[in-house]
């Protein structure tokens, strides 16, 4: 048999996406639209297939408010002309009026978003998918759920990512209504009830998004694999059970897997412009101390750059990060470390916003913690003045500040789950091992115990701890990025296409001993 002389062809379809290689795009700088980390992921991925020869491409809404604000006025007026120089063999905008006019990617409004994700599939399935005709499709959440059924119908491979686990039903006859057809695909869509026809289906069924993509998808991944693990295993009651039931299936076919994500490559403490002080891991003793004096003189705080400081980088919320973890020892800790001025930073908004506020005045703590609404500079100079990141998350898909913390070194203090389990190792620094603190219990008492640790490596020799700080730098560094996370995907989907991505453009005639295999990597079970 003689493989085909083309690289395989992969479209990215993604509603989020934070750039795209100048390559691709007259207006590359333009095509931002992002609300969480699948835009990192996906400019990322999209990016490091471009720059090895990949045939890639991308599918996305044509955002064009939030495009025409990235514009100068000078080339907002020729944006027609712009439209029509783009390579369109390569990016494909899904038109439709209800992207048109958006300030951001997703509505505040549940209706509207289902509105969107019904308009954007409807202009992949209806008319890119035909005209690109790609050899894999990879989806991304439950916007894209309904395009691996399409993907079954039409004998393409896919993979759907879920980066969140968030979900939404819609009735059958909503979804045909928009302009999809229900019918080619209906046996391979998820409903909330059971049918014997199509014309049940349409009569009184809502299709289910997310389960929908897991269910027909070829391949699955999650943004972690312990919480691939977690979900299949029914560790998580927040999970819905078709969900779990459906990832059960398919990590027992062995069509699932878990990639980490990674940090935006601008987290470096060498050129982070948020910094008072940029430094290396070589640098970072002095980097950090001059980092911590300016936040502490910034905050109010008590200034010593001998102090130990404590960092909570995410959002204020009970259900998934664990504030009330540290509600209730916040008093004790700072003052059972009141001779050692341990100090606290919260740069993050949420419901315990006030709650900790209440904290710091009863007890006339405003010297020694500090808490503050989100802002991303704050934030990020908090990063190179901290001494310990605080993570005691209730489950994590995935988590980036644990990530983000070793490289500015930053060491995290974690509840054992999900993506910290695969990030965060215990720290021991006689044998140099190691880059934090976990706790496996989700109570007080263990996020206690591991601050504790915490302490008893910061009164370590200077140069042992100085020495296991810039370990972790450099290691993290050279672990936690969108080249590695980049590479597991181009694995993977080499693994479902059972050739390379990029290869010689002359014919190969294979062996001939070997027996026949088809060009594509079905899952193990065809109805998982």
């Amino acid at each position: 048999m003689l493989f085909p002389s083309r690289n395989p062809r992969i479209l990215m379809v993604t509603p989020e996406v934070t750039y795209v290689p100048n390559g691709m795009s007259n207006i590359a700088h333009c095509l931002c639209a992002k609300a969480g980390g699948l835009a990192d992921v996906s400019a990322a991925l999209v990016s490091a297939l471009f720059e090895q020869g990949a045939d890639v491409h991308i599918a996305l809404p044509d955002y064009r408010s939030i495009f025409d604000d990235r514009l100068s006025m000078l080339l907002r007026r020729e944006r027609k002309l712009l439209r029509e120089s783009m390579p369109c063999e390569r990016i494909h905008l899904a038109e439709d009026r209800a992207f048109f006019y958006l300030d951001h990617v997703y509505s505040s409004y549940h209706g509207d978003n289902v509105k969107l994700a019904l308009a954007f599939q409807r202009e992949v399935i209806n008319n890119i998918i035909p005209r690109v005709q790609p050899d894999l499709i990879h989806c991304n959440d439950w916007m894209t759920g309904l395009i691996p059924a399409v993907s079954r119908q039409l004998g393409i491979p896919s993979l759907f990512t879920i980066h969140n686990v968030h979900n939404v039903k819609t009735p059958v006859a909503v979804v045909e209504d928009r302009g999809i057809d229900v019918l080619p695909m209906w046996k391979q869509l998820y409903y909330d009830s059971l049918n014997g026809s199509y014309e049940e289906a349409v009569a009184g069924s809502s299709v289910d998004f997310l389960t929908s993509g897991i269910f027909a998808a070829h391949f699955v991944n999650t943004v972690s694999p312990k919480f691939l693990a977690e979900i299949a295993d029914g560790r998580h009651d927040f999970i819905e059970p078709q969900v779990q039931s459906e990832l059960h299936n398919k990590v027992r076919a062995g069509c699932g897997a878990g990639i980490l994500n990674a940090p935006d490559p601008s987290y470096v403490p060498e050129e982070d412009k948020a910094l008072a002080r940029n430094y290396s891991a070589a640098t970072h003793a002095g980097g950090k101390r001059e980092n911590k004096r300016f936040l502490q003189k910034k905050l109010g705080l008590l200034e010593d750059e001998q102090a130990p400081l404590f960092f909570w980088p995410s959002r204020l919320d009970s259900v998934q990060k664990g504030c009330q973890l540290l509600a209730e020892i916040l008093f004790e800790v700072v003052s059972h470390y009141w001779e050692d001025r341990l100090q606290i930073v919260f740069v993050g908004s949420g419901e315990y916003f006030t709650h900790f506020q209440s904290i710091v005045t009863f007890h006339n703590l405003a010297r020694r913690v500090v808490v503050r609404e989100f802002d991303e500079d704050l934030s990020r100079l908090a990063f190179g003045a901290a001494d310990f990141i605080l993570m005691p998350s209730r489950y994590e898909p995935c988590g980036l500040p644990q990530m983000i913390g070793p490289i500015y070194g930053a060491l995290p203090i974690a509840h054992d789950t999900g993506g910290i389990h695969d990030t965060v190792e215990p720290l021991d620094a006689e044998k140099g091992v190691g880059n934090g603190f976990l706790f496996a219990n989700f109570e007080p008492a263990g996020l206690r115990t591991s601050i504790g640790q915490a302490m008893e490596f910061f009164h370590l020799k200077k140069n042992l701890r100085n020495h296991c700080i810039e370990r972790i730098m450099k290691q993290s560094r050279k672990r936690f990025n969108h080249e590695v996370t980049a590479r597991n995907y181009i694995d993977l989907y080499e693994k479902m296409l059972r050739r390379p991505l990029v290869r010689n453009a002359l014919l190969t005639e294979a062996p001939k001993t070997k027996k026949k295999e088809p060009q594509r990597l079905w899952c193990v079970n065809e109805s998982a």
